[in-house]
């Protein structure tokens, strides 16, 4: 069988991430104890993971999060008045913007206003939304999201 002809098809049907996972179960023997069927679920599951990567790289770029803001880095020891369980339920599910409801936040410069919104918006876009990050002229910093199209 002609590998080649079969990979130009996968990316010819824009299956890049079955591609990348074809290559690699031709690399590596272990992937030949397998049988077909445990095969192709791999391939399955590498083009699902690849899309769902590239739509969350997407989101987090067109949403201008920029940087490593991430809600599971917030120090919650510093002295800034965060109230734990609100900050932990915004959160957890990104249930405020299936509600359709934005974060303001406000307060002094160097509480982490900015860490914050950015670490709503990119828990946001690996909850499957998408999420805009942007500041006022009153420097205050606010994510706002909606659904994705995924």
């Amino acid at each position: 069988m002609l590998n080649q002809p079969m990979v130009e098809k996968l990316h010819a049907l824009r299956l890049r991430g079955m591609a990348e996972g074809f290559a690699q179960q031709q690399e590596d023997p272990r992937y030949r104890q397998l049988c077909f069927e445990e095969r192709f679920a791999l391939l399955v599951d590498q083009q699902w993971n690849w899309r769902q990567n590239r739509a969350l790289e997407r989101r987090l770029k067109e949403g201008r999060l920029g940087g490593p803001a991430c809600g599971e880095d917030i120090d919650f020891h510093a002295a800034r008045g965060l109230d734990r369980e609100l900050v932990r339920s915004l959160l957890h599910d990104s249930d405020w913007v299936r509600r359709h409801q934005p974060i303001v936040l406000t307060g002094a410069t160097g509480l982490g206003k900015t860490y914050l919104a950015k670490a709503f918006g990119q828990k946001a876009c690996r909850d499957g939304f998408t999420a805009y990050f942007t500041t006022t002229e009153k420097k205050v910093s606010g994510v706002t999201g909606r659904p994705s199209g995924i």
